[in-house]
């Protein structure tokens, strides 16, 4: 290794290279800044590189005769380069591009990269990047290198010997940050809120940057024992690491260490990751191979997307035919999580964009869109509305899980087009509520704990039509009777639409579900009728869970929601032998007095004080 003279350009470079640029905040834009004073010495060179933060001066007009960009991941300038048909992107998954360059499929002549000064060994890192850069490295005929003192030092396998790079810089430039984006959205809060539902104490973790995934890890704060595989490590993550909430002491590979490919974020976080040996570095063929990723028990994949259809198909990197960012690390990651024993693989969306205007769950994707993430791969989609859970379900059931975490203003429009391609019975109807991002609050998921096990208390939805008549035909005759006041024989398919298809503005409906992976079962299920100031309250309990206060619960969120809605009476009809029921409601301050001329029948109200919430402990 040698310092790179003015004079030397021509000896790692002829016209008709590709070079290679290193990515993230450790692109080397001193050592790229030298190369572009001489490019004018050479043609048809062609640029390869993924994301890089502070631009890509590269790509501007002026070194079009010399140049020409051919990006795997698009970022500010690139963007613009490619739209206006002066530069290339290659599609591509983030684990298998350094196979491009290592088999010489995409060979690369020059690489250009940042690394620290070299210990005493002769050893540098490359330091918040390793991704890519390692296999261009190790390819390339011709490696030069920005040294770079405030680069940080990371551990694991991202060093490179002074032997292997031709020619350096000494250039000491601050690395770049990234801030993400500005602020948060009250959307982007229940996301993050939504999404931490589905993760539990000792799972591993994926998740990007930005607003959702910050969101999310927000609300991790609370859980124990998680573990970190990733593509990108930011901000959030080491916030949950600092916090004391991530341990590594359950993952099965790489136990003990929080592994990543590439840093990106606040200067807090590229001092935290500096000659910090719990931080290991590893080249993008590892984190982002799927099979590495599986091992990991209970992984968790975070990744966003720009649109997705009603069968699940999502579109991650364009818009329309205008190609936006690229496929990065988000299939390696989805497959990965789903190929994980208990593992979860989650894309999270604002349910709209463009101010509201333009509906991101739509019946067909926008004409030139790219499917990134096939409709095969997705096990839940989760927007500010919900959680969407389509892993075993049918293109019906998909459907009506989409329409009810769409924004509700574009709910009837995407029902009528399923359902005139006959996706869904003529029947269906979408659940209506009142949205949850008011401050109303009623209808959205809660996780609870029932006699020390994990639940969901949320809204039944169309999409629980199937779930309801499981439930429907678990029920022995003496259950049916105290609900039903006889024994039905059958739940129709239309019958358990239309208990499912629920006005929750008017009235409500909640189940108790328990959650197995993507199957999800219910427990239990409490709705009230609203007419005027009073509602009539129902609800039935699975027998084999019964004891365990499930009743008290269900009876509790309705008088909750009651309350919010100004409902000021609540009566209940119970019979006589009913005994279970009229205990919980009476505890809850039911008084109950006999049905007139109907001695099988007892009648309960309830009256909800102004100023009250109407709750009793349980």
């Amino acid at each position: 290794m040698h310092p790179l003279q003015p004079t030397d350009w021509r000896k790692y470079i002829r016209s008709g290279y590709r070079l290679y640029f290193g990515s993230h905040g450790a692109c080397p834009h001193a050592l790229i800044g030298q190369f572009l004073g001489q490019v004018h010495h050479f043609n048809d060179l062609e640029v390869v590189h993924i994301m890089t933060l502070g631009g890509a001066p590269w790509s501007d007009p002026k070194y079009a005769p010399h140049l020409r960009l051919n990006s795997f991941f698009l970022g500010a300038g690139s963007r613009d380069a490619v739209a206006r048909g002066e530069a290339d992107y290659t599609p591509c998954f983030l684990s298998e591009i350094p196979r491009l360059f290592t088999d010489r499929t995409v060979p690369i002549d020059t690489a250009f990269v940042m690394v620290t000064p070299p210990d005493k060994h002769g050893y540098c890192s490359l330091g918040v990047s390793v991704d890519v850069g390692l296999a261009a490295v190790r390819s390339a005929r011709f490696v030069l290198a920005q040294v770079n003192p405030l680069l940080p030092r990371t551990s694991g396998e991202c060093f490179v010997h002074v032997d292997e790079i031709d020619a350096f810089i000494d250039a000491p430039a601050p690395i770049l940050e990234h801030a993400g984006c500005e602020g948060d959205s009250a959307a982007a809060a229940q996301i993050g809120k939504y999404c931490a539902l589905l993760v539990d104490d000792g799972a591993c973790l994926q998740a990007g940057i930005g607003r959702i995934p910050d969101a999310v890890v927000r609300n991790l704060r609370d859980r124990s024992d998680l573990g970190i595989h990733t593509e990108v490590l930011g901000d959030g993550l080491m916030d949950l690491i600092q916090n004391g909430n991530v341990t590594n002491a359950k993952k099965s590979l790489n136990r003990g260490k929080s592994v990543t490919c590439f840093v990106m974020g606040s200067k807090k976080l590229y001092d935290f990751v500096h000659e910090n040996p719990h931080v290991e570095m590893r080249p993008a063929e590892y984190t982002n191979n799927p099979m590495n990723i599986a091992r990991n028990a209970n992984q968790i994949s975070v990744n966003s997307a720009l649109e997705v259809d009603l069968t699940g198909q999502v579109v991650a990197d364009s818009i329309g035919t205008r190609f936006y960012s690229g496929i990065g690390g988000q299939v390696d990651f989805i497959r990965g999580a789903g190929m994980s024993p208990g593992g979860k693989p989650i894309i999270a969306l604002e349910s709209t964009a463009k101010g509201g205007t333009l509906s991101r769950i739509v019946p067909s994707l926008t004409a030139g869109s790219g499917v990134v993430t096939s409709r095969g791969d997705v096990h839940y989609v989760v927007t500010e509305f919900g959680i969407a859970t389509l892993r075993g379900r049918s293109i019906r059931e998909r459907a009506l899980e989409l329409i009810q975490v769409a924004h509700p203003k574009f709910r009837d429009q995407l029902l009528d087009e399923v359902r005139a391609r006959k996706w869904v019975p003529a029947f269906a109807a979408p659940a209506r509520e009142v949205p949850e991002l008011s401050g109303d609050g009623t209808c959205q998921v809660s996780r609870v704990s029932v006699a020390g096990e994990p639940m969901f208390l949320r809204p039944l939805h169309p999409s629980d039509q199937r779930r309801l008549q499981e439930f429907f035909y678990s029920h022995t005759d003496e259950t049916l009777r105290q609900r039903y006041r006889q024994v039905p024989k059958r739940l129709s398919t239309e019958q358990a639409y239309r208990l499912v298809g629920v006005d929750h503005s008017v009235d409500t409906a909640f189940g108790l579900f328990a959650r197995q992976g993507p199957r999800e079962t219910i427990h239990g299920i409490g709705r009230f009728f609203r007419s005027g100031d009073t509602a009539e309250v129902a609800f039935v309990v699975d027998e084999a869970m019964r004891g365990r206060g499930i009743g008290t619960l269900l009876a509790n969120r309705l008088i909750e929601v009651a309350k919010k809605r100004g409902i000021k009476r609540l009566q209940a009809m119970v019979r006589a032998d009913n005994h279970a029921m009229r205990h919980v409601l009476a505890k809850l301050g039911f008084v109950f007095t006999r049905v007139p001329d109907d001695f099988s029948e007892f009648e309960g109200v309830l009256e909800l004080l102004p100023g009250t919430e109407g709750l009793r402990p349980s």
